[in-house]
């Protein structure tokens, strides 16, 4: 069977009202909304009409739905947006400085150049291609004044990691051999080293979904995490039903929890609340919650995450490897400077 011909022609703002409303849409305010089309796409708005139309008649909306209905649910996926967006952010930042701290003690300061700290030769080679681009596109002034008075061309670990992406920084982590190492990192965090790993590489696809500004609220999403079994506000915190780990709930409770750990004083899990119960339009029954989850601990700004405090971090010395480390085995690393 041949593929249907495209025939569809571009319309104008106020064509494209009349076409909402001739599929059942009440429009209120006319200004309002030819000002949205004008400044958001009708296809991109188009998408957040599914919830409000007519089962079986996708074109056909709900009776009493209103542009408002539309529009808030869109505004309320930009929100969301938003704040996963906030929470990645301070999420990538901490994860690089946990990576550069472990391997920059544990190898040295060009630690991420030594292929015997890698597991995967290619991978390693393709993370370096990639830090060796951002180096060459970065404009910081660091870069340039290692150039300038070190002649470095590559960077010791705890610059380097301020320009790789946050791609790249997931994929280091995952290829780094030792287990011991990929646990001491994790292990900051409280998860285990596969389970980290795992969050690292949804957390990258979760940004990148938001960099786009595509749609996030009720994405069924095609990486998903790792479910963790510890830490307990975790384990009682998260869904494990199949449907329901393809939606952002359980990231919405892993960025929650990592928020915790990072500044134990945000309010990132209150405005995530705040933002749900602020909606008229049941958006929890699209995002995998389940009935109960303001009553779970995540939620409950009460609860007490037992945080791992960075000084005292103890470095397990290398076993075969040329560590480059001024730092005697066993001793205790200086605390991070907060």
């Amino acid at each position: 069977m041949s593929p249907e011909k495209f025939t569809k022609k571009p319309l104008p703002l106020e064509e494209q009202l009349e076409l909402l409303r001739q599929r059942g849409l009440v429009v209120l305010d006319e200004s309002l909304a030819l000002r949205c089309l004008a400044h958001h796409n009708y296809y991109r708005l188009s998408v957040y009409r599914i919830p409000f139309s007519v089962p079986e008649k996708p074109d056909r909306f709900k009776p009493g739905t209103t542009f408002n209905d539309l529009w808030s649910l869109y505004d309320f996926d930009r929100s969301l947006c938003a704040l996963v967006t906030e929470a990645t952010k301070q999420i990538e930042i901490s994860a690089r400085s946990q990576w550069a701290y472990r391997l920059a003690h544990a190898y040295g300061p060009m630690a991420y150049e030594n292929q015997d700290v890698f597991h995967d030769n290619t991978h390693h080679q393709k993370c370096l291609a990639e830090l060796d681009k951002a180096l060459k596109q970065s404009h910081e002034a660091f870069v340039a004044h290692h150039k300038k008075k070190y002649g470095m061309e590559h960077l010791p670990i705890w610059a380097a990691c301020e320009v790789m992406s946050f791609g790249t920084l997931s994929r280091f982590y995952h290829n780094i051999r030792r287990n011991g190492d990929r646990k001491c990192i994790a292990g900051q965090y409280r998860l285990s080293a596969a389970v980290f790993s795992s969050v690292l590489h949804h957390m990258v696809y979760v940004r990148n979904i938001c960099a786009h500004h595509a749609r996030l609220w009720n994405r069924q999403f095609t990486i998903t995490l790792t479910i963790p079994h510890n830490p307990d506000v975790l384990a009682q915190s998260v869904v494990r039903s199949v449907h329901q780990t393809r939606c952002i709930y359980n990231t919405l409770v892993l960025l929650a929890y990592l928020m915790d750990i990072i500044d134990p004083c945000n309010t990132w899990g209150q405005r995530i609340r705040q933002l749900i119960q602020q909606q008229k339009f049941p958006v929890v029954s699209h995002m995998g919650f389940p009935n109960d989850w303001h009553q779970l601990p995540i939620w409950k700004k009460s609860h007490n995450i037992d945080i791992q405090k960075l000084d005292g971090t103890r470095i397990e010395p290398p076993q075969g490897l040329d560590a480059h480390s001024s730092t005697p085995s066993g001793d205790i690393l200086p605390a991070i400077p907060t």
